[in-house]
């Protein structure tokens, strides 16, 4: 059974973590200043993926698929084989590390998905990559409840 857990674990790094299937999928974010220009709306966050076979079988990655979404609900999908120009085989008990980044043009956003994995027996299934937060520095979200509406409201605030 799959298991997940969003964290915060550090001002300005955010993580996630999931397992199916035995394959562990965890994922550190942060915000990168210097590659980033906020005049001209590009804020950019670099990503470290950590995926272990803690299953009995070997694995092999064979593609991804990212759903990439900004603070204007603005979705982007982004799919394609392997990652970093890779497609990793891991035996039980290996990992493979990799860093990617990804631009947004609002100063916070999320990302999770999926990487299609293959056995050695042939079998296919998607390993899942719980949603994380990508987020500029003194940015936090709060969800405001008032007693004449029905659902909460969200607003990002600057914290200094």
């Amino acid at each position: 059974m799959p298991t997940d857990q969003t964290s915060f674990s550090s001002p300005d790094t955010f993580t996630s973590e999931e397992t199916t299937r035995g394959i562990c999928v965890q994922v550190r974010a942060k915000y990168s200043p210097e590659h980033s220009d906020p005049p001209r709306q590009l804020w950019r966050f670099i990503y470290t993926v950590t995926i272990t076979n803690e299953s009995t079988e070997k694995v092999q990655l064979v593609s991804r698929h990212w759903t990439i979404t900004d603070a204007a609900n603005h979705v982007e999908e982004v799919k394609g084989l392997g990652v970093i120009g890779r497609q990793p085989t891991l035996s039980p008990g290996e990992s493979f590390e990799y860093s990617s980044n990804c631009p947004l043009r609002t100063p916070f956003g999320t990302m999770h998905g999926t990487y299609q994995m293959i056995t050695s027996d042939g079998t296919r299934f998607d390993a899942t990559i719980a949603e994380f937060t990508l987020s500029g520095p003194y940015l936090s979200l709060i969800h405001i409840s008032e007693p004449t509406r029905r659902t909460p409201i969200s607003y990002a605030v600057f914290c200094l």
